[in-house]
C-alpha cells in the first residue's frame, strides 16, 4: 500500500508537469524534504534504541505535512519505524492526503484550470 501511494503520486505529479507545467523547483522541495524527513526518521529510530531524548510525534508529521512525507514513507518501510503505532499512522496519512491534495489544488490554480 505504501508503495502504491508513492507511485500514484508520482504519476500525479508527472501528469500536472505535463499539463500544467509544474516547475522544477516543486519536484526539488519535494526531493530535499523527503530527504530531510528520512534523515529525521532514521535519528529518531536511532534514538529509540538507545532510550535518547526522541524527535517529537508532531516534529514528524508537520515535516511529512510540509512535501517530506514521500521520504517519510520509505523511512517508515525500509527502518521499519513508526509502523506499527496506529495513532501516529492515522494523522501521518491524513496528512499525505491534505499534501497531495494540497499540490493538486495549487498546480491546477497556477495553471488556471478551474
Amino acid at each position: 500500500m505504501p508503495y502504491l501511494v508513492l507511485a500514484v503520486f508520482a504519476l500525479l505529479y508527472l501528469a500536472a508537469s505535463l499539463l500544467w507545467q509544474v516547475p522544477l523547483l516543486v519536484g526539488a522541495v519535494y526531493g530535499v524534504m523527503s530527504i530531510t524527513c528520512f534523515a529525521v526518521y532514521a535519528i529518531d529510530k536511532r534514538a529509540a534504541r538507545n532510550q535518547a531524548w526522541r524527535t517529537p510525534e508532531k516534529t514528524l508529521w508537520l515535516l511529512g505535512l510540509l512535501c517530506g512525507w514521500p521520504g517519510a514513507v520509505l523511512a517508515q518501510q525500509w527502518l521499519r519505524h513508526k509502523t506499527a503505532k496506529r495513532s501516529f499512522q492515522i494523522v501521518f496519512w491524513i496528512t499525505v492526503v491534505v499534501n497531495m491534495a494540497g499540490f493538486g489544488w495549487l498546480a491546477s490554480s497556477a495553471a488556471g484550470v478551474r
